[in-house]
């Protein structure tokens, strides 16, 4: 019977992360058990909750050579993540703040898709390098409410559709959005959808919708990355933008600003991309007895809605 969970709140550039500690395997079986969905969805539910764009757990790794620490992400919807961006940068920032991990140096973290290297810089900046892109097609051709709409996409860790608009403050995220997550072209596994405006030579700005989450959020750090290596590639940027001399500056919804850092090769590869993204610390507590009990009660259904 879990009693108590404590646990720390942190923000990646605006995407924020519920972070438990289970080095100890603590939560093993509710890990492993059907329940983790229904936990991690009552926990994220803002209002309700905690209130995230996901949830973390730390485990450890000592079975496994040349990894210091495994992090497991579920999304607010319940379902497990291959990766988060900004996520990976909370967990890392976490676990040297907590003193698993050294600071002032490169270490290793072992997600679903891989070990995914990170540090934490100098002040608020963390950085993370994540898989190289695969599968990057240009000029996907969609039609969503009787409109058209050509978009980029690729797969770094989790797929994403890079759409070009002229102004982003302007773009209808929650209606377009889903749609376009959701669409026939990308079914079974659906899109993230980056919505992009270029702003000058190595400075776009980025609003996401994010599958999981289920809606916009205030960055998306894989997001970041996968519209500033598209926007750099089709539009030909100098040379220190694609070898990794010079970051693409990516202003997010949330107003912070995401750095991108990319090797692009002669053959069309890319390779070496970090993501750099601010990372602070928002809280941290225990669960209250009756958000745990709801939480870890996976049999209990929500009360209908009333209706006038």
């Amino acid at each position: 019977m879990i009693e108590s969970i404590d646990f720390v709140k942190l923000s990646g550039s605006g995407n924020d992360f519920i972070c438990i500690d289970n080095r100890d395997g603590r939560f093993d079986e509710l890990i492993s058990s059907g329940r983790v969905s229904h936990f991690a969805r009552t926990l994220c539910h803002r209002g309700l909750g905690v209130g995230a764009d996901g949830l973390i757990f730390a485990e450890s790794t000592d079975l496994l050579p040349n990894v210091q620490i495994f992090a497991r992400f579920l999304e607010p919807d319940g379902s497990e993540a291959e990766l988060c961006g900004n996520g990976t940068a909370c967990f890392v920032a976490w676990a040297v703040a907590e003193g698993w991990l050294p600071e002032d140096e490169e270490v290793k973290a072992l997600t679903t898709v891989g070990v995914i290297r990170g540090q934490k810089l100098p002040g608020e900046y963390v950085r993370v390098c994540i898989p190289e892109p695969e599968d990057m097609q240009k000029d996907v051709e969609l039609e969503v409410d009787g409109k058209r709409w050509r978009v980029d996409y690729l797969t770094v860790g989790v797929p994403h559709a890079v759409a070009y608009v002229d102004d982003v403050g302007r773009v209808d995220v929650a209606g377009v959005g889903p749609q376009i997550r959701h669409h026939r072209r990308f079914q079974p596994r659906g899109v993230n959808v980056n919505f992009v405006q270029i702003l000058g030579e190595g400075r776009i700005a980025v609003r996401t919708f994010e599958f999981g989450v289920e809606g916009e959020t205030l960055a998306c750090g894989t997001g970041s990355a996968a519209a500033a290596i598209m926007v750099a590639l089709r539009h030909d940027w100098p040379k220190e933008y694609l070898s990794d001399q010079e970051p693409v500056q990516i202003t997010t919804r949330g107003g912070e600003v995401l750095r991108v850092c990319f090797t692009a090769r002669q053959d069309g590869s890319v390779v070496d991309v970090c993501l750099e993204t601010v990372v602070r610390r928002v809280f941290s507590g225990s669960i209250h007895p009756d958000l745990l009990a709801r939480a870890l009660d996976a049999g209990r259904e929500r009360p209908k809605p009333c209706h006038a």
